[in-house]
Order: structure tokens, then C-alpha cells, then sequence
């Protein structure tokens, strides 16, 4: 019995579809609008996106921003440039110490005040610390929001460790307000030194577990490869900052452009990829934890000696002994806590290398203790600016991968 095959060929339905839209006003379905948040695990805070869905695909996407407003710009303008400290703990509030560093400097900045050697090393080691923790975090929830729920628990073991480094050097676990303008509150307790180092090598074998776990898995790559694809034009031009412009290709940072603190003396490499897409934003910062650290170990070892503070006694706070026991410093006390710090009349603007991108502090005296203007620039509302076009086309079940490899933090974004 002879057989013979016969070839039918499949029709193409998108064409098909296309071609019914363009002959009939008649709709094949209705477009649905879905609220995602503002109370939603995935969208990292209270972030609200206004999806217009056609099917499972997003055909339109705005943010709502604000829900978390506090008007901190407003708080700085009504109070000394050192009790606005705390504030900054609660912008980025993953990476506190950070953002302390970044406004005591643009307030020196003002000041013309220039930091010790000991004192800018021991700000280096704590920015990159708070770096590493929010990284850290940053890795973890975005893997948990795509399914991997084993990594979440890995990097934040790691990050509960550097919660104890903080509460050993600072006082305190989360909000730290650990600097001051002209220094820090104090120098390294003892064991610091050691305790960091004992940090440094289990987080270091940790990270690559993490990367074993994740770099070929073939679920968390499908969920990030290819998807929220941001080109580095457009990533200039929306004025992305941090870990999610360079994995657009863009070269670009503060630490190496415009050394502060004395980065240039560290070395380390700048992080860069190509693809743009979540995996690459994953890929980019798993290599600055690596290179975090790596910075922590030369900035230990090669601390110096000498004070953490600056020299000009008269803008900063007297030993709490000598006020307890000399009128005179009890009355430099006084002057300083009630008037705050004599700044000149001025414009300074200091942008650093915060772990989310460039957090910026502008301040505009007119002379006092008091900032007649201050304006902050928070790298998150700049790194949420693309959802509007990078969204649209994907799945909704995509989002959840987008905004965990943006990695923004709603406290920072609406101030």
C-alpha cells in the first residue's frame, strides 16, 4: 500500500488579525485597565502603574508617584544643616550611611572643609557597605519577584551581617545617622577592623553561590533575557544613573569620573554591559558587590592613622567630657547646637555614587546655619522616568522583572 504526505501551510493569525482591524471598525475585544499597587509586593514600595492591557499584553503604562511624599526639600530649608541628617537616613532607606556621606559632602562642599585622611577612608567604608547591602537586597527581592525564592534568603543572611557591622560602628541597625558635617559621630570601636574582614570573605563566597544558582538557570534566564531592553541613547536621554545606565553600555562613574573622598587611590573597575536588558542590570550589580568589596579590603588596609573629624573646632561639637566639665566648652556646645554651622552665602551642588545612581544635594545659602534652598536628586525618580515607554509590549507577568532590575526605592523617589 503506497503512502503519500501531504504539506498544509498554518495561517498566520497576527496577519490575519491585522488585516480584519484595518477592514472593519469592529473590535476583537476590549482593552481592560488593571491597577497594579499602590499595595503590591512586586512594586517595591508604594508605586502605583495604571496598566492598559489587551490581553495579557501591555499596551500602555503610567506611573503614579507621590504616595510617599514628605517634603524633605521643605524640612532642610527650616532647620541646622546637622539636624537633617536623619532625613537622609530615610530616602534611600537600604543604603542610609550612603546617603549621609552624600549631604554632609555637598554641605563641606559650601563649607570648604576638607575631611582628614582617616576620616574620608572611614566614609569610603561605609558607603561601599551600605553598596553591598543594597545590592544585596536588590538581587534577592528581584529573583524572589521572578520565582527564585532560595537567593532571597541567601543575600539577606548577608545583609543582616552588615546590620550587626552598622549597629557595631553607629549605635543603631537601620537608620543610622552616623555622619556628621566636618566628620563622623565616632571613629571604629575595637574589633571593627576584624569584624568587617570576617564580613568580607563569606559574603564574597556567598555572591558566588548566588551567581551558581542564577547565571544559567534557565527559568531566571527566560524571565530576564531580552526583557525591558533599555538602549544606552535612552538611557542617557531619561537620565539613568548607577548600575542601570551601565548595563546599557554607558560608561559612567562619579567615584572614577569625579573622585571624591580620595576613590582615586582605590582601585577597582567600572561595571559595564551591553545588553540592557534585566539580566544584564543583574549581571552588573553581582560584579559591583565584587568590586565593593574589594574596595573594603584595600580601604582596611590601608587606613590611616589620625582623627576622624575635621579640625575646625569651632563648627563642631566639644568632647561630651570637656562639656561636662569646662564652662567654656559647655558654651561652645551651646553656640553650635542652637545656631548651627556659619555657612557663607552660596550655590554648591555634590552628586555621589549611591548604589541606586547619582544622588545629588543642591543648596543655595544665603549665610546662617539655615539653607535657603535645598533640592535633592534622587536617583530613583530619574531610573522610573522609562516605564511609560519600556513597559508597553510586554506581559504583564513581566513587571514584575522590570521594576525588581531597576531596583528603585519609592522613599528616595518622592521625597
Amino acid at each position: 500500500m503506497s503512502s503519500s504526505t501531504t504539506e498544509y501551510q498554518a495561517p498566520d493569525v497576527a496577519a490575519k488579525a491585522a488585516e480584519y482591524h484595518e477592514e472593519t471598525t469592529d473590535l476583537m475585544g476590549e482593552k481592560m485597565v488593571l491597577n497594579m499597587g499602590p499595595s503590591h509586593p512586586a512594586t517595591h514600595g508604594v508605586l502605583r502603574l495604571i496598566l492598559e492591557l489587551d490581553g495579557e499584553i501591555i499596551t500602555k503604562a503610567d506611573p503614579d508617584i507621590g504616595f510617599l511624599h514628605r517634603g524633605d526639600e521643605k524640612i532642610a530649608e527650616n532647620m541646622h544643616y546637622n539636624q537633617f541628617v536623619p532625613y537622609t537616613d530615610r530616602l534611600d532607606y537600604l543604603a542610609p550611611l550612603a546617603n549621609n556621606v552624600a549631604y554632609a559632602c555637598a554641605v563641606e562642599k559650601l563649607m570648604g572643609w576638607e575631611l582628614p585622611p582617616r576620616g574620608q577612608a572611614l566614609r569610603v567604608l561605609c558607603c561601599e557597605l551600605a553598596r553591598i547591602s543594597s545590592h544585596l537586597l536588590g538581587v534577592g527581592v528581584c529573583a524572589m519577584d521572578v520565582g527564585a525564592m532560595t537567593v532571597f534568603l541567601y543575600t539577606f543572611t548577608e545583609r543582616e551581617k552588615i546590620y550587626n557591622l552598622c549597629e557595631q560602628l553607629t549605635g543603631a541597625r537601620f537608620t543610622t545617622s552616623y555622619t556628621r558635617v566636618g566628620g563622623q559621630l565616632r571613629d571604629m570601636p575595637p574589633g571593627f577592623e576584624q569584624a568587617v574582614r570576617t564580613f568580607l570573605d563569606e559574603c564574597d563566597t556567598t555572591i558566588d553561590e548566588v551567581s551558581k544558582l542564577l547565571d544559567k538557570n534557565k527559568i531566571f534566564r527566560d524571565r530576564m533575557c531580552d526583557i525591558g531592553i533599555i538602549s544606552k541613547e535612552a538611557a542617557i536621554a531619561w537620565g539613568l544613573t548607577g548600575p542601570n545606565l551601565r548595563a546599557s553600555g554607558a560608561t559612567r562613574d562619579l567615584r572614577k569620573d569625579r573622585p571624591y573622598l580620595g576613590y582615586e587611590k582605590y582601585d577597582f573597575d567600572v561595571i559595564v554591559a551591553d545588553e540592557g536588558d534585566c539580566f544584564a542590570r543583574y549581571q552588573v550589580r553581582m560584579e559591583e558587590i565584587r568590586q565593593s568589596i574589594k574596595i573594603c579590603r584595600q580601604v582596611l588596609d590601608t587606613m590611616p592613622e589620625g582623627p576622624v573629624n575635621l579640625a575646625e573646632a569651632k563648627s563642631m561639637l566639644p568632647n561630651k567630657e570637656k562639656v561636662l566639665m569646662s564652662m567654656e566648652e559647655l558654651i561652645h556646645h551651646f553656640i553650635v547646637a542652637t545656631q548651627g554651622i556659619d555657612a557663607p552665602p552660596g550655590e554648591v551642588y555634590f552628586g555621589a555614587e549611591n548604589p541606586k545612581g547619582e544622588l545629588g544635594f543642591y543648596i543655595h545659602s544665603t549665610g546662617g546655619g539655615v539653607p535657603h534652598r535645598l533640592k535633592i536628586r534622587s536617583p530613583s525618580f530619574c531610573n522610573l522616568s522609562p516605564l511609560s515607554i519600556l513597559l508597553p509590549g510586554h506581559m504583564i507577568s513581566d513587571v514584575p522583572a522590570v521594576l525588581g532590575s531597576l531596583d528603585f526605592v519609592m522613599g528616595e523617589c518622592d521625597r
